[in-house]
Formats: C-alpha cells, structure tokens, sequence
C-alpha cells in the first residue's frame, strides 16, 4: 500500500465522519485531490488508488500534466479541474483543456473561457469564485458581483454554471470557519433560486474541512494531506 494510498483512505474516512456526524447523506461530498508542483507519478498513485479528480492552480503546469495523460495513459479517466487564477492570455489553455473551472470571478474571463471551448467537448462546468473575507489580496466576485455574472454565464452556451467556490480567511476558530462557510452556503441558496442546476459549493481544505462539510460543501480540496509538503521552487 503507497503512502498516497493510504493518506486518500484517511482523508475519505473523516469525510465521511463528518457527513454522519452533520446529518448529511453518505458520499455527498467529493474529494478533490489538488495535485499542483506534484508530478505525474504521484497523480498516477492516486489515480491507482480511486482517485479520479485533480485540481491544478497553474495554468501552464496543469496544461502539461492534462497533456502528458492524453498522451500517454488516454485509458484512464480523469476529471481536471482548474482551481488557480486566470490571466486573460491563458484562458485559451483552460478552455481547451479542463472539465472544470473552480475561479471565475468576472465576466471578461467567463466570456474567452466560452469562445475558447473548443466545439467538440461538452460545456465548461464552471464554479463562482466569491471573496468572503472582503480581503484585496483575495480573487473572487463581491457578494452583489456574483449575480450579474451567474446571469452573464447562464446565457453562455459553453458555459454551464454549478455553483460557487471560495478560499476564506485562514482562521483556527471553528465558529469563525462555519460563518464564513455558511455565507457562502446561503449565497448558494440564492442562486438556485434562479438557476435550478447550481448543486456545487467547492469550499474546505485541511484546516477547516469539517466547518465546510457542516455547511454543506459538495467538494472539498486537499493536496498536501494526499501529496505531502509542496515544492514551490519551480514557481518562484
């Protein structure tokens, strides 16, 4: 049994702790393994292990591994997801390249991600990225921004949107997490009002899955409880 191995059962284990223990249905929320500055191999045990959705925050990196498994290992099945910011002049690599995009947050970006869909693949599932926290070092629409844009990308024929994601402050205080999470949550609870197929809130990492779970998050993200400490040399 590989270390990834064992470290995807562990996690899966207290998510599946935390659904039973917030009343929620089993298998309702999705782990999403983000595998940025890991290499191929180590996508390839997690894969060998179950898991099949990886999430990558930079564009050219993420391009490259999406690339290097069409190539190489076309028999495996894996859902990409993008969850990193996107400048304007490389969405055509994300259009081209992911199922899903975690971090749209304006409506220049959600307009180039449809007309670069390439026609052959299916629409682009695409989550809001919202700043919470109010911080200007943060991405994300406004709570009052998300509205004009969820209505942009509903008219957008590539583009079906699912929800919402956020990265909120880094805090130890569960109250403070669950408030946060929460806001997203009720935001959510908005947009399905107008747009019945919203049923995705990307929101939880390590340090505050069960605050996240305890909301209602469908998909939490977690890459160094999987993969071990990150390299970021390479990105300097």
């Amino acid at each position: 049994m590989t270390s990834i191995q064992q470290n995807i059962e562990h996690i899966t284990t207290q998510i599946r702790r935390s659904e039973q223990k917030c009343g929620r249905a089993p298998e309702s929320v999705q782990l999403l393994a983000v595998s940025k500055t890991k290499p191929v191999e180590a996508i390839l045990e997690a894969y060998h292990a179950g898991q099949c959705a990886f999430g990558e925050n930079y564009v050219q990196e993420g391009s490259e591994k999406v690339d290097f498994f069409a190539e190489h290992h076309s028999d495996k099945t894996i859902e990409w997801h993008f969850i990193g910011p996107i400048q304007s002049n490389k969405s055509r690599l994300v259009a081209e390249r992911f199922a899903w995009v975690h971090t749209v947050d304006r409506e220049k970006i959600a307009q180039r991600l449809n007309d670069q869909r390439p026609a052959d693949l299916p629409p682009l599932q695409v989550l809001i990225q919202v700043n919470t926290s109010g911080e200007a070092s943060k991405s994300g629409a406004s709570d009052t921004e998300i509205f004009a844009l969820a209505e942009l990308i509903s008219r957008l024929p590539n583009l079906t949107l699912r929800g919402l994601m956020s990265i909120p402050e880094n805090v130890d205080d569960y109250a403070a997490q669950l408030a946060a999470f929460e806001q997203l949550a009720a935001l959510q609870q908005r947009l399905r009002q107008h747009y019945p197929q919203v049923d995705t809130l990307s929101m939880g990492m390590s340090g505050d899955m069960d605050a996240a779970i305890a909301a209602g998050s469908s998909m939490v993200r977690i890459g160094t409880a999987i993969f071990g400490a990150r390299d970021y040399a390479s990105k300097a």
